[in-house]
């Protein structure tokens, strides 16, 4: 018997195909575009990632041999919601995150209940990024389609009910919506009266590794699962990334290099909200019962994909994959170049919705080795104040695992851990978030504990340890890019003033 691991992300899907004992059997991928506009809209064309999902999960079983797959989990991108009728139809767009409608109601949410209450209840950092401001956009702007969904589902939880399982909202995902109560295990009726939101159009809240169906026999048919697969709640993404990188206890971190870049700390309890506000972090169940996680997060993926397609769109590389090309034209050490990685609106800690981003130092000498370069250490720079405040928080990051896409990349995790100054592991399998999904279907159905999949799918590849030296001469280029974050700030609010 094998398990099915699917992950939903903002510019691609995955499906792979696990055996019981931890054999990687098969897998498939797939990319989709993000339409967007001059107006800061971002969606994903709905119908089209479901055809794309439902092609990579056809493509992994038909590769995988006859070992039957006897369960299946979903992991996917938070906040995006997909609108679906009762009978499984899809019925328009998914707003991304990084779109920038719904802001005027997360002012009105700063002013009540204000963000001190309100993380009281959903303990994250308000942001228009997240699900509810889209929702309340949707519900004044087009009231047309909000009307006729039945069920706005997270992306896991729409992939499980539009295979056959009942709706739901997992509650790693329920998180991400704004409208989550984590101390209750539900949504916040408090939350849902203050904003309007009827808890009839969202799905019923279940813990991740909760049992919701079988595929569909029509399924079945179509992506060649055979009858009977059970149907396990899954969760967001960066969650099945720590189950998928074996972490699985309190002072373990993992960071997940994917389209957005995730650091994602585990720990046992919550710690004081107000400390945690005051550094800019958010607090979010782990799928494992009794373990949270928090996240920081940009969109370093996406910046050096737009890299890519930007300078080596025609690239004739031959059998050698483009990203090995390019990082072989990155210098030795820090670059001359300092990046400001706000192209797109922000995650934790900064949050910032009028984004801009600027690289300064640049020569007409200055090569596309060197760019990369810069966007790969500055996308690290993020996140240096957030692992130090962490360690004053008593949350523990003396070693982080990566996952993702980005993990392949050796020069990539050289670099993180020559600017962190703690060492970087990668694993044998690096896709952790799919990974995750096919360990919580095993778990969820018996197989095995959470400590005995980890022994079973879990494997060391490499351990990237700081250079000394390097590390200084990062700390010193850090000051100066927080220096140039503040100025970048001025500077754009004068040119909004202008325009």
């Amino acid at each position: 018997m094998s398990l099915l691991g699917i992950d939903v992300g903002t510019t691609g899907c995955k499906a792979s195909v696990f055996s019981e004992d931890g054999a990687h059997l098969s897998s498939a991928y797939s990319e989709y575009p993000t339409l967007r506009n001059s107006q800061g809209e971002a969606e994903l064309d709905s119908l089209q990632v479901w055809g794309k999902i439902k092609s990579v999960v056809r493509e992994a079983a038909s590769k995988a041999g006859n070992d039957k797959i006897s369960a299946l989990s979903a992991s996917s991108l938070g906040e995006a919601l997909v609108p679906l009728s009762s009978d499984r139809k899809i019925l328009g767009n998914s707003i991304l995150c990084s779109d920038t409608r719904g802001g005027n109601y997360v002012e009105e949410l700063r002013r009540n209940p204000g963000q001190e209450k309100f993380y009281g209840i959903n303990p994250n950092i308000l942001g228009v990024n997240y699900s509810l401001p889209k929702l309340q956009w949707t519900r004044d702007n087009n009231p047309g389609l909000f009307k006729r969904t039945d069920h706005f589902l997270l992306w896991a939880d729409a992939v499980c009910f539009l295979f056959g399982a009942v709706p739901v909202a997992s509650n790693s995902l329920a998180n991400r919506t704004l409208l989550f109560d984590i101390h209750r295990q539900d949504w916040s009726d408090h939350l849902l009266g203050l904003t309007g939101i009827p808890r009839g159009k969202l799905g019923g809240i279940v813990k991740g590794g909760t049992v919701i169906g079988t595929v569909s026999d029509g399924m079945s048919d179509e992506l060649l699962l055979g009858k009977g697969v059970k149907i396990i709640a899954g969760g967001h993404d960066q969650c099945c990334n720590s189950l998928g990188s074996g972490s699985i206890s309190a002072g373990s971190a993992v960071c997940g290099i994917g389209s957005y870049e995730c650091i994602t700390p585990c720990f046992g309890k919550i710690p004081p909200p107000v400390a945690m506000l005051k550094t800019g972090l958010n607090v979010e169940d782990h799928l494992i019962s009794g373990l949270y996680v928090s996240f920081i997060y940009n969109q370093s993926g996406t910046l050096v994909k737009w890299f890519r397609d930007t300078f080596a769109s025609s690239e004739k590389s031959g059998k050698t994959d483009i990203y090995d090309l390019l990082s072989g034209e990155m210098p030795e050490g820090a670059t001359s170049l300092l990046t400001l990685p706000y192209f797109e609106p922000t995650g934790s800690p900064h949050f910032i919705s009028d984004a801009s981003g600027i690289i300064v130092g640049l020569k007409t000498s200055t090569t596309r080795g060197e760019i990369l370069k810069s966007i790969m250490e500055s996308t690290s720079y993020y996140f240096a104040d957030s692992i130090e405040s962490l360690g004053r928080l008593g949350i523990s990051t003396e070693e982080i695992v990566a996952t993702g896409g980005g993990a392949k990349s050796d020069s990539w995790l050289q670099i993180k851990a020559d600017i962190f100054g703690i060492p970087f592991t990668r694993l044998k399998i690096t896709e952790g978030s799919v990974l995750g999904a096919a360990m919580l279907a095993g778990i969820s159905t018996g197989k095995f504990s959470a400590e005995e999949a980890v022994g079973i799918f879990v494997k060391k590849d490499r351990r990237f340890c700081p250079d000394s030296r390097r590390h200084e001469s990062y700390r010193e280029r850090i000051g100066i890019y927080r220096k140039l974050f503040r100025a970048n700030r001025e500077i754009f609010a004068d040119l909004k003033g202008v325009s």
